[in-house]
């Protein structure tokens, strides 16, 4: 196993890796809305999840990948009414790429955020 970390992203606010590459394959920790700097600026859901996006690819691109290797995402959400509005960025960010998904509502975030987004990406 190899230890991904990157200045690009938030470090970890606990005992955990921002992803582990594995047999060619990136498990990324979920990102939240931190900056690199590790501030919450954004206040709505799509600046959350802007920033979210800009933290995946920053750890992407620390173990060589990119969100176009991505296979696998999930996505929790503080509120799924947010829903068209998370998934508007989603699509732009991923552009004609479609990797599976799963969106999970939940009551709480680290922080108090909105949303969090973890990937699974084959590397090579």
């Amino acid at each position: 196993m190899h230890v991904i970390a990157t200045s690009g992203a938030p470090q970890a606010i606990g005992p955990y890796a921002q992803a582990i590459v594995v047999d060619g394959w990136l498990f990324s920790s979920g990102q939240i809305p931190l900056t690199a700097a590790g501030e919450l600026l954004a206040t709505d859901i799509e600046a959350q999840t802007e920033q979210v996006f800009d933290n995946l690819t920053a750890v992407l691109e620390a173990a060589g990948a990119s969100l176009a290797q991505v296979v696998k995402c999930t996505v929790f959400v503080k509120d799924l009414n947010d829903f068209a509005r998370l998934n508007a960025v989603y699509e732009r960010r991923f552009g004609a790429h479609k990797p599976a998904r799963s969106t999970v509502e939940v009551a709480r975030l680290p922080r108090d955020v909105q949303v969090e987004i973890e990937a699974i990406a084959r590397l090579g």
